[in-house]
């Protein structure tokens, strides 16, 4: 039987599960979702999927370097006690080991790729929620991969900052100086020509609200306006920042002086743009008080 998106659909619907595990389950059952859905219940899997709606904020961020090649992966969990539970690290490797062998497309690619252990990554990751008790989601993963002449160079700050730059041209160690950088400092990117236009005229409407409040003449305060702006994009700018290590060097300077240039970094930080959810104990006891 030919196994269509509305059935993978209806089978996830009915249980909670990913649609990598309902797709591998109808094939299984040939098709019969009564039959996939009890199957299911007997692995745990349903139940497992089931904590899918729990947001996964905590978690880690895994960081490798083969050569020429770097990855950083994102594995996230509900709680940072699961975060250092050594089935959760080992799995984060695990994940991060497979995107660096296998170079996935995307998340679903990776989901269904094998791991060196055997089972698919989504496989393992069934299993894990079901060890751990807790939502598992491998959130998002980056290859750098360096071409001729260019080096790669990577960062871990504990497991919740990760970086990896690019250089073309410079070392090893400076390209590891740089993601050192990007860790501390949080540039938005390399130079002032990549700052997105939205961003940046989103800041000019904000200086010249500012400015037109000092009462000057227009001419003075185009001028107020545009240093703002300069100052903005030195601070938010990769080459315009003052370096971590040499405060008295920007980036750019300390780049040009080694013969080099930066053509990518990658910056992630465990939980950016997540909303957690904030719990309310008050709230909780004061409800069960009503209940009461």
């Amino acid at each position: 039987m030919a196994i269509t998106a509305s059935l993978v659909k209806e089978l996830r619907e009915r249980t909670g599960a990913g649609m990598m595990e309902c797709k591998k389950m109808l094939t299984e059952t040939d098709g019969d979702i009564d039959l996939a859905i009890e199957e299911m219940r007997k692995r745990g899997a349903a139940q497992a999927d089931k904590k899918a709606g729990r947001i996964a904020a905590e978690g880690t961020i895994v960081t490798l370097v083969d050569g020429a090649k770097g990855v950083a992966v994102e594995v996230n969990s509900e709680t940072d006690f699961s975060a250092k539970d050594e089935f959760f690290v080992a799995f984060a490797k695990q994940v991060a080991e497979t995107v660096l062998a296998n170079s996935p497309a995307d998340i679903e690619a990776l989901a269904s790729t094998a791991t060196a252990a055997g089972p698919t990554v989504e496989e393992a990751r069934q299993a894990l929620i079901q060890k751990i008790g807790e939502n598992i989601t491998v959130r998002r993963f980056q290859i750098v991969e360096a071409g001729d002449g260019e080096v790669v160079g990577a960062y871990q700050h504990g497991n919740k900052i990760s970086v990896l730059t690019r250089l073309a041209g410079g070392s090893e160690d400076l390209a590891k100086d740089v993601a050192m950088h990007v860790a501390a400092s949080k540039p938005v990117c390399v130079s002032s020509d990549e700052v997105p236009s939205d961003l940046l005229a989103k800041e000019r409407e904000i200086y010249a609200a500012q400015a037109a409040e000092s009462g000057k003449p227009a001419e003075i305060m185009e001028k107020m306006v545009e240093g703002r702006i300069r100052k903005y994009l030195n601070e938010v700018t990769l080459l315009g920042q003052a370096f971590v290590k040499d405060p008295d060097v920007t980036v750019e300077k300390l780049l040009k002086s080694a013969g080099a240039e930066c053509k990518q970094f990658v910056r992630y930080e465990v939980g950016e743009g997540i909303e957690k959810k904030e719990d309310d104990f008050v709230g909780e006891v004061m409800a069960q008080a009503g209940k009461a």
